[in-house]
């Protein structure tokens, strides 16, 4: 009975014993870092992963995430230093460096989220109240977002956070000023275009008309110069005959006799004249003379 109860014992405490050696130990993963609490109260933070020790039943745990996270900031509306009003849409990464005041200060990731928002959303309309509309969207973006970054910055420190990084994701002009500034453009662009044509209209028709211009003055150039030429062919033609018809006068009667033969026997050509008449005297005699006694009446 005694062995009975001895035994019992020793494995309750056997049971006992490794119940606390299991709660003594824990781990830390390298996604997470670790608050170790006595009584409730934080005595140590562990960043280090790996197996680590603690008081079995007297102290414990609290994990908190040691990866960057993602803050998704709710769309604002506000209006820059130039009057313009604009839609942002921004988004923001943070990690926690000091899990204790982490904790001290917000308790849980869902608690610093909303305290971030409220703070990286005071930054962002300071930043764009400062800024044209130009200088947001185009020529000093990244400097905005890194002096949003800074300013906020100051204020996550209280909570243990780190913002590591700030991106202005859109800002934009709302709908109806959009549509206001589309049409706008639009027709700057229809006036623009109109007056791009009328210009090129204005230079076809002077190229047109020069070249019109310079086409008439080719012409007549060339009228002249074929006149000219013309004048001297004829000329020379002239010369040439004179000459011929100096040199041997019965070839030359012969052979214009020969040329008015083919000119009058075209097809289309009608002659009505007596067969005796001096014009065929070449068909009758080839010298060209007068054939002698009469002609015979038909």
């Amino acid at each position: 009975m005694n062995r009975s109860i001895f035994g019992g014992f020793v494995a309750a405490l056997a049971v006992l014993a490794l119940f606390a050696a299991y709660s003594a130990l824990y781990v830390v993963h390298q996604t997470e870092q670790v608050i170790v609490l006595r009584l409730g109260q934080p005595v140590d933070t562990v960043t280090a992963p790996g197996l680590h020790v603690k008081v079995p039943f007297i102290e414990s745990v609290t994990r908190i995430d040691k990866r960057i996270l993602d803050l998704d900031m709710p769309e604002r509306e506000a209006t820059a230093n130039d009057n313009q009003r604009l839609v942002v849409d921004a988004f923001s990464r943070y990690r926690i460096i000091n899990p204790l005041r982490f904790r001290q200060a917000v308790g849980t990731v869902e608690q610093a989220n909303a305290r971030l928002t409220n703070v990286l959303t005071d930054a962002l309309l300071e930043a764009i109240r400062s800024n044209s509309f130009e200088q947001i969207v185009r020529d000093r973006r990244d400097v905005i977002m890194a002096r949003i970054r800074d300013q906020a910055n100051r204020e996550a420190d209280r909570f243990g956070i780190q913002i590591v990084d700030v991106r202005i994701r859109r800002a934009d002009l709302p709908d109806q000023n959009s549509k206001a500034v589309f049409e706008r453009m639009q027709s700057e662009r229809a006036q623009e275009a109109a007056q791009i044509r009328a210009r090129g209209a204005e230079q076809a028709q002077g190229i047109r008309a020069r070249a019109d211009r310079d086409a008439q003055v080719i012409i007549a150039n060339a009228n002249r110069d074929a006149e000219t030429i013309r004048g001297q062919g004829e000329a020379e033609k002239t010369r040439i005959l004179a000459d011929a018809f100096g040199s041997d006068q019965e070839f030359f009667s012969f052979y214009r006799s020969m040329q008015a033969y083919e000119q009058s026997m075209k097809a289309g050509t009608r002659l009505v004249l007596a067969p005796d008449s001096p014009f065929f005297r070449f068909f009758e005699q080839p010298g060209g003379l007068p054939a002698a006694g009469p002609t015979p009446a038909r």
